[in-house]
């Protein structure tokens, strides 16, 4: 009976089995709706792509379109300031770039805050922030470089050599780039705000400052001069210049340098760099002693003073007893005639004259309320003249140890330099000008702007040896040379009600273009043969200020070339950059590449035995010429078609 019934008796698992098919089903259920939900994760994700690259196109547009409009309006304010018309006073944004007291601090030149020298730094690709501090290693093996017055600060700490990209051409590196805005560079990074700028500086000097309180006068000026002809402009272009289409003669190639001469002209110069002057930082200033033996730096927190035969550093300056917290750019460095002394002017308003011999702090003078920016020595070694962003020009006694003029302009004063005589002191200026001081008296000789004058703020200023010219150098891409002639007697007031024989009658004679970027700095050789002119484009150019063309082009620097000096005594020049490092190169007449015509001057030549070489200068039809001479006596010899 058992084995009749055991078919009846239900199975022991066939519960178990119903449950997991329901589990199973219950699995499958839920699986395929998440196939289903994954499925439209996928789809929304795929919208969402579509809709952020629509976006993204429609930002490169705007950013077209933006540039293309920008471009536009550039080319008409340029086109009609060429015509004669006014120089425009709105910016795109519609408020004017320099509204006098009423805007706010001017910016300070340099990498602190409120800088200028942020916005000259090459800029990182794409982008219109500066740049300032050398990139990192990884950033180098990204961006291969080709070059004032810059490890800094964080806010430009955005890669030193962007802004002009490797190419594998001779531009060294120029590729297209959105246009320059006219405005002064904005700020850099952010240190301690120096606040709001209040009524202009008072005069401390009441005696002798300029005494009338209203805007500095604007003369006048005739209309621009047609520009040059598109084939001179080629010619300074070199830039621009194949480097593997050269024949050996137009180049030169050196260790991390090269120099492209320009084919269109006799090749007069030859150049090779001497020393490479390593900093821990960015190199604001480079300037030489009068006998041409020591070479002096600034950068942050201490000027250095080297050797130019050997490149050896011979001191080092710095104030121990400044707060140690932040950064302490010198800006502007200058010996004394003598070489006694050597003035320093630095983002904390001060200057000091150090005694070099003893490395200590002889006079400081105190009174600007904003960063210093520039300072020259008098020939007589008696006076200093400053410029500073608080809109002020000043003059100090360095016998007595006090200010001696308070001259007061309408925006930040980027350069000064004090004639060769002493009785002139010229400033470029943020609002595009040049203005030209009796140094006795204080009053405005001479104001250079209009339609002859710079688009943009000034940044560099030099007077020609013979004192009766000097030349600018503007953010514009420009450098102009302004003459001097008839100056006003008694250094009378000039002023547009004035008869026109009461002013200096200057002119812009020449203006030199070519530069790819800023000009930052500029300077003359002393026998006037050449004008030197550093640029952001990390190139010096050698100009002939007879002609407007240009010589030669430099690249030798891989960030900015802040600052450039000529030697005194001739021969050598000086450079500093942004890239840390301060270089002395040696410029000569190259009489072999061309054919040589001998010619002295009874009255300036000389002739010098043993020892090593020296500079000779001696004029020549129209202009200076410095020969190197050998250490037998030599006949000088000057290129024929010069």
């Amino acid at each position: 009976m058992y084995n009749a019934h055991r078919g009846m008796v239900p199975a022991p698992n066939s519960r178990l089995n119903e449950l997991l098919d329901q589990v199973r089903q219950e699995f499958d259920s839920q699986q395929n709706r998440t196939g289903e939900y994954e499925s439209n994760m996928a789809q929304q994700v795929s919208e969402m792509e579509l809709v952020r690259q629509k976006v993204y196109n429609l930002e490169q547009n705007q950013v077209a379109i933006k540039q293309r409009y920008e471009e536009d309006v550039a080319r008409l304010r340029h086109e009609l300031e060429a015509r004669g018309g006014p120089p425009s006073h709105v910016s795109i944004s519609g408020l004017p770039p320099h509204a006098g007291l009423s805007q706010p601090q001017p910016p300070a030149i340099g990498h602190g805050p409120s800088n200028l020298f942020g916005g000259i730094m090459a800029n990182p690709p794409g982008q219109g922030a500066p740049g300032l501090v050398p990139p990192t290693q990884d950033q180098q093996q990204q961006q291969v470089p080709p070059p004032h017055q810059m490890g800094a600060s964080q806010a430009l700490q955005q890669g030193a050599f962007g802004g002009y990209p490797p190419s594998h051409g001779m531009n060294g590196g120029y590729n297209p780039q959105p246009p320059q805005t006219t405005a002064s560079p904005g700020p850099g990074k952010g240190r301690v705000n120096r606040g709001p700028p209040g009524p202009s500086t008072p005069h401390q000097a009441p005696s002798n400052s300029y005494p009338d309180t209203r805007p500095s006068p604007q003369l006048g000026r005739p209309p621009s001069p047609l520009p040059p002809h598109p084939s001179h402009q080629i010619i300074n272009n070199l830039a621009d210049l194949d480097l593997d289409s050269l024949r050996p003669e137009q180049k030169r190639e050196g260790n991390e340098w090269f120099a492209i001469f320009n084919p269109r002209i006799q090749r007069v110069l030859d150049v090779d760099l001497k020393h490479t002057l390593n900093h821990d930082s960015v190199v604001c200033c480079v300037r030489f002693s009068q006998d041409g033996r020591y070479v002096a730096t600034g950068c942050n927190r201490s000027a250095q003073i080297f050797d130019v035969a050997d490149g050896r550093q011979v001191t080092k300056l710095q104030d121990e007893t400044v707060d140690k917290d932040g950064d302490l750019y010198i800006r502007s460095v200058c010996f004394s005639p003598d070489g006694r002394y050597l003035a320093t002017g630095a983002e904390d308003k001060q200057i000091r004259v150090w005694d070099i011999a003893s490395r200590t702090i002889r006079n400081t003078f105190s009174g600007h309320e904003q960063d210093i920016y520039s300072l020259d020595f008098s020939r007589d070694g008696k006076h200093i003249a400053s410029g500073s962003g608080d809109r002020s020009v000043r003059l100090w006694d360095l016998e007595s140890g006090r200010e001696g003029l308070c001259l007061t302009i309408e925006d930040g004063v980027t350069t000064v330099a004090i004639s060769p005589t002493g009785e002139l002191v010229a400033a470029g200026s943020l609002d595009k000008s040049v203005r030209v001081w009796n140094a006795h008296t204080g009053n405005l000789l001479e104001r250079l702007d209009g339609a002859e004058g710079h688009k943009d703020s000034v940044y560099s200023v030099a007077f020609a040896p013979n004192g009766k010219s000097l030349v600018s150098g503007s953010l514009d891409k420009t450098i102009k040379m302004w003459e001097l002639d008839n100056p006003a007697p008694n250094g009378r007031m000039v002023g547009p009600g004035l008869a026109s024989r009461d002013r200096m009658g200057s002119k812009c004679v020449k203006t030199f273009e070519g530069h790819k970027d800023f000009v930052l700095s500029v300077a003359l050789t002393p026998d006037s043969r050449w004008v030197l002119s550093g640029s952001k484009d990390r190139g010096v150019q050698f100009w002939d200020p007879r002609t407007g063309d240009t010589q030669l082009m430099l690249q030798g620097h891989k960030n900015s070339v802040i600052s450039v000096a000529p030697s005194p005594q001739g021969e050598l020049f000086a450079t500093g950059s942004g890239d840390k490092a301060a270089r002395i190169w040696r410029s000569v007449f190259t009489s072999l590449l061309s054919k040589p015509r001998a010619w002295t001057n009874p009255l300036r030549s000389q002739v010098f035995g043993k020892g090593r070489p020296r500079i000779a200068p001696s004029v020549c039809g129209r202009g200076l010429f410095s020969h190197v001479l050998g250490s037998a006596p030599t006949q000088l010899v000057v290129p024929g078609s010069m």
